[in-house]
């Protein structure tokens, strides 16, 4: 077995081990795990594993942090193996591999094939089935949030795969035109390529993020700016106006420093908590196959604080 790949089954048989011995009590048993870089902050874990117990589940839920396990991206494809392998339920899929883990996988679900990004694969009968919860999590939380708001021009921070779900949810919420900016331009246009195949609505993309400021009604950070690990602002402060809502896909801090300045402007602002709450409820259905409560998983994400 190659170096890489030892040390992915290595690392994540060992987290299950850890898991195990904390782990005790009747009822069904679901194993799940969330793949990412610098994870530690997450409250997956207490919204997942409290939900199961409140349902009799033994639920487990095991961060495979790429930084603390110290495993190349290339382990990515030999995690999810290992993962299938140990009897995982699944796995959440988070930054930066939410693209990358397709080709692991053996079949897309119709949202996660449209906008080519999965957060959430299922394990079930020899299949790795990719789904996004992202999108669907997004626009629940914008609809109960942003009454209101004008939909007429938004402009899209990101284009990675956060940026591809919130594109996606833009749209079927009714967006009448997509303005979007990455420092990766072939990034940004693959995007616009991709949403455009499923939309009718224009969707440009812009050179910096001051082309289409004066036309935004509304701006959505999906870059990781703004995580603990990547402080700061994704467009240069000055640009932001009262007239904007802004929204923010980042909820660790739960306050970013882009909603921070535009609360302090008067902005309607959304943070990314209501997205990943939202997005956990699908994901926990998926996993488990049975109903979760909203309103009891988003008093989990609180209490995990």
């Amino acid at each position: 077995m190659p170096s890489a790949a030892y040390d992915a089954v290595h690392a994540l048989q060992r987290l299950v081990d850890e898991g195990a011995a904390k782990s005790g009590g009747a009822g069904r048993s679901v194993l799940v795990g969330l793949v990412g870089r610098s994870i530690q902050a997450s409250r997956s874990p207490i919204m997942h594993e409290r939900e199961g117990a409140r349902l009799g589940i033994r639920y487990r839920y095991v961060l495979i942090d790429f930084d603390e396990l110290t495993l190349p991206d290339e382990a990515l494809g030999d995690v999810v193996a290992a993962a299938e392998g140990l009897g995982f339920a699944g796995l959440n899929v988070t930054y930066p591999f939410k693209q990358a883990v397709i080709p692991s996988l053996t079949r897309l679900a119709d949202v996660s094939r449209l906008i080519g990004a999965v957060n959430t694969v299922v394990f079930s009968s020899g299949e790795r089935i990719g789904h996004n919860t992202d999108s669907g999590g997004f626009a629940d939380s914008f609809a109960a949030n942003m009454a209101g708001c004008s939909l007429r021009s938004v402009l899209q921070l990101g284009a990675g795969g956060a940026g591809m779900a919130v594109g996606h949810a833009l749209l079927t919420l009714g967006a009448g035109e997509l303005l979007v900016f990455d420092t990766d331009r072939q990034r940004a246009q693959h995007l616009a390529m991709t949403l455009r195949d499923g939309s009718a609505k224009p969707i440009e993309v812009l050179t910096s993020p001051e082309a289409g400021i004066d036309r935004a009604s509304g701006i959505v950070n999906t870059t990781p700016i703004g995580m603990t690990k990547h402080p700061g602002l994704p467009l240069p402060a000055e640009l932001l106006t009262a007239r904007h809502w802004v929204a923010e896909v980042v909820y660790v801090p739960a306050e970013t420093e882009l909603v921070r300045r535009a609360r302090a402007l008067g902005c309607h602002t959304l943070t990314g908590t209501g997205m990943a709450i939202q997005q956990a409820v699908l994901s926990f259905e998926l996993f488990a196959g049975v109903a979760a409560d909203r309103a009891t998983m988003s008093a989990h994400f609180e209490a995990a604080a």
